[in-house]
């Protein structure tokens, strides 16, 4: 079995402009930590992953996903050992969920998160029921599609399917969380979330009113289409996708059939 992705984030220094921003654009459900500077995220779309909004202490925007993992320093150690590198060592604050994060060989920020005691996991939140966007994929697009579809089958046990090289649908094997494509050679490097709208166009053009900006490069949309006419012997012109920059500067992805 392997690595559930359960959980993301995305932060900056001005966490409560972030979480006016995805609370007008996605109609997420937002719930601010005691003391400040941690927002929890209730996508309010009835499936996906929930996720948070943090203040950074560095003054520097960050996204990520995050993998669930029984052993975070040994998943850490792993990642190491396959070319990553740590960027946050293993993080109990004040008694919360223990974290860590680390970036793969193209300096992508990804996290893991301490799974939770017994086989049920019933403690990992679940997006309530609502009128909110639910996230729903992951994706990382890397300078070299097929080492960073090696790279996270290796570190995560994920069923990696090439019938595409150079976008690769993930299964992972969890039963729980999110799927996700592994891609690359094209000009964008991220590793985001997607969440789920009723149009894709309207959405990029609100993100745009609100402080963001749209991410106009075609070559992901054209790659992910090519991939699915490959898997499913269909583009499926049904579907858009398309991806943005937050007022901060993260990058989020959004998709509409």
């Amino acid at each position: 079995m392997g690595n559930a992705v359960v959980h993301f984030e995305i932060g900056a220094d001005d966490d409560g402009e972030l979480a006016a921003f995805y609370r007008e654009l996605f109609g997420w459900g937002l719930h601010g930590q005691p003391g400040g500077g941690y927002t929890v995220i209730d996508t309010r779309g009835g499936y996906g992953i929930n996720g948070g909004i943090g203040r950074s202490r560095a003054s520097t925007p960050w996204s990520a996903f995050y993998v669930e993992t029984d052993d975070l320093q040994a998943t850490l150690d792993r990642a190491n050992a396959l070319g990553g590198r740590t960027a946050i060592p293993v993080t109990d604050a004040g008694g919360a969920v223990a974290k860590a994060m680390f970036t793969d060989p193209d300096g992508l920020l990804v996290g893991l998160i301490q799974a939770s005691a017994g086989a049920s996991h019933a403690g990992e939140p679940r997006p309530s029921d609502g009128p909110g966007a639910p996230a729903t994929w992951f994706e990382v697009m890397g300078q070299d599609a097929a080492r960073t579809q090696q790279f996270y089958a290796d570190l995560f046990g994920w069923t990696v399917n090439r019938s595409f090289p150079a976008y690769a649908a993930v299964d992972t094997g969890a039963g729980r969380g999110i799927q996700g494509g592994l891609g690359g050679g094209v000009e964008a490097r991220w590793a985001i979330v997607y969440a789920r709208v009723a149009d894709a166009d309207q959405t990029l053009s609100r993100a745009e009113k609100l402080g963001g900006s749209r991410i106009t490069d075609p070559s992901v949309p054209a790659l992910k289409s090519a991939a699915r006419a490959a898997l499913y012997g269909s583009p499926d012109a049904s579907m858009r996708t398309g991806a943005f920059r937050d007022p901060a500067g993260n990058v989020f992805g959004v998709f509409a059939y």
